[in-house]
C-alpha cells in the first residue's frame, strides 16, 4: 500500500470517526432527554444511536491501523495502548490515545451491561462526554493538514452540533431517569425513618 493511500485513508477515517462519534453524543443527549415524535419513536433513537457507535469503533479502527502501518511516522502498536509514548506529535498522538481508551472502556462496559448494573454501566458511560472533546482536540493537532479548510469545517460542525445538544439538554432540564430514580429512592427512605 503507497504511502499517499495509507495517509488519505488515516486522515478519512478519522475524520468519519469525529462525525460518527459527534453523531453517537448528540443521539445519547436525545436519548437521555426522550426526544421522540411519532415519525421518530425513541427505540430508533436508541437503535441509531447503538448502531453509529459501533460504526465509529469500526472507522476508529481503520484509523489506528492505518496511521499505525504508516512507515513515515514509524508509531508502533505501543502507541494505541500508551499515551504520549510516540516520539511523532507526543502529546496529539496522545489524546488520540486517551480518547481512543474512553471509549474502549464505553465498549467494553456496554457489552457486558447486564452484568456490572445499570448505575455502574452509566457512570462509565459518562466517558463519552471526556472522549468526544479530547478526541476533537487530537484531531485539531494531528497531521499535516490539521488546520485545513474541510477538516476545520467538519470539526466547526461537530463541534456546534455537539454544543446544540448540550445546551438543549441543559435547557430541558435533568430528564436523566436514573437520577429521578434514585431521588424516588431517597425520598421514599425519608418517609420511612421515625420523626
Amino acid at each position: 500500500m503507497s504511502n499517499t493511500l495509507l495517509w488519505y485513508t488515516t486522515r478519512g477515517a478519522g475524520a468519519v470517526s469525529l462525525v460518527l462519534l459527534s453523531a453517537v453524543v448528540v443521539l445519547g443527549i436525545l436519548s437521555i432527554l426522550r426526544v421522540q415524535s411519532t415519525s421518530w419513536p425513541r427505540f430508533l433513537t436508541v437503535g441509531l444511536h447503538r448502531n453509529l457507535a459501533l460504526m465509529t469503533v469500526v472507522f476508529l479502527a481503520l484509523h489506528i491501523v492505518t496511521a499505525v502501518v504508516d512507515p513515515f511516522t514509524h508509531l508502533g502498536w505501543l502507541t494505541t495502548v500508551v499515551p504520549f509514548s510516540s516520539y511523532y506529535r507526543t502529546f496529539w498522538l496522545g489524546l488520540g490515545t486517551i480518547a481512543f481508551e474512553l471509549l474502549l472502556a464505553i465498549v467494553l462496559t456496554s457489552l457486558v451491561r447486564g452484568f456490572i448494573g445499570q448505575f455502574a454501566w452509566r457512570l462509565v458511560h459518562w466517558l463519552a462526554y471526556a472522549s468526544w472533546p479530547i478526541a476533537v482536540v487530537h484531531g485539531a493537532g494531528t497531521g499535516t493538514d490539521a488546520w485545513s479548510a474541510w477538516l476545520f469545517t467538519i470539526q466547526a460542525i461537530c463541534v456546534v452540533a455537539v454544543l446544540a445538544a448540550t445546551a438543549y439538554r441543559l435547557m430541558a432540564g435533568n430528564r436523566d431517569p436514573l437520577a429521578s430514580a434514585r431521588s424516588s429512592f431517597l425520598t421514599a427512605v425519608d418517609r420511612r425513618e421515625p420523626k
